[in-house]
């Protein structure tokens, strides 16, 4: 079911289409909420009391820098938390030493709306850009740590270093690399789900083309007032289509009344109704009707 031809980034941005679309209705119950506290606050709020201290611009941009993480799924909120902590764990070793540390350019909106493994260059040459501060200010410190080192490794050198903001740096950038696999098993996990999403779908439009197709059959049989159980005839005809589509159509075209009876009794008697239908009667219909399958297009 799933589209093989699809590019990684397409996928990427029909996942990001799918998650906006499930938070949509949450989006649409909060506004009703909003709308509805509205409407019970008719009488207008009591004035704060003046204020005559200035915003900084920074308290501006704190204030929006919050608005956003506060959008961020618990995954993606962990992550950025995390790195925050790294990163000004990184510049208080860097002032200590007056290394000059470098502007860092991952920001909220790369995990919005969720995070996804084509997203994340900024965050990796950050935390490169950030090692390299602290090899810096804390080389005679850092010589001793392993090349390549392991978590656990890093976990271990930082219990023992006395330096407050290398330990905090090196438990923090510990726990992004561990956030960053929290966010890619989430990412995967959605990514399975968009996918079983997409196959039910697939699923239920097949279902709904399969009735569509079945109602036709039998109100063409309906119409053509051959003597027989039309619904009958064609699910029966359906359900074997299932198992064994050639020899089903076969049977169809040149014997349906396999799949429901020909109603001998429901065929008009001739001759004024002086000539009753009789068994021969009911081979006749169920070739004129064989041929009458043949020909329909449903």
């Amino acid at each position: 079911m799933a589209d093989n031809n699809i590019s990684s980034s397409d996928f990427d941005k029909m996942l990001d289409d799918f998650i906006a679309a499930q938070l949509q209705d949450t989006e649409d119950q909060l506004a009703e909420l909003n709308a509805k506290n509205s409407d019970t606050s008719a009488q207008p709020a009591p004035q704060p009391e003046e204020d005559t201290e200035e915003i900084s611009v920074s308290e501006i941009i704190g204030s929006i820098e919050d608005s956003s993480v506060a959008k961020l799924a618990d995954e993606e909120k962990a992550l950025f938390n995390a790195f925050c902590g790294f990163i000004n764990a990184v510049k208080a070793c860097g002032e200590a030493a007056e290394i000059p540390v470098p502007e860092f350019s991952f920001t909220v909106e790369d995990l919005l709306p969720r995070f996804r493994p084509s997203r994340i260059n900024r965050l990796n040459n950050d935390i490169l850009a950030a090692w390299s501060v602290l090899i810096k200010a804390q080389p005679v410190r850092l010589s001793s740590l392993p090349d390549n080192a392991s978590d656990e490794q890093i976990l271990s050198f930082a219990e023992k270093t006395s330096d407050k903001n290398l330990q905090n740096a090196l438990l923090s950038y510990v726990e992004t690399l561990i956030e960053i696999d929290s966010c890619e098993i989430a990412y995967n996990l959605r990514k399975v789900k968009y996918q079983r999403h997409k196959i039910e779908k697939k699923i239920f439009e097949e279902q709904q083309i399969r009735r569509e197709k079945i109602h036709q059959y039998i109100e063409a049989v309906r119409a053509g007032n051959f003597p027989v159980d039309a619904e009958r005839l064609i699910n029966n005809f359906f359900k074997t289509v299932r198992k064994d589509p050639e020899g089903a159509k076969k049977m169809l075209e040149t014997n349906p009344a396999t799949f429901a009876p020909i109603q001998v009794d429901k065929i008009p008697a001739r001759f004024f109704g002086m000539i009753k239908p009789k068994p021969e009667d009911g081979i006749k219909i169920n070739k004129k009707l064989g041929k009458f399958l043949k020909k329909l297009k449903a």
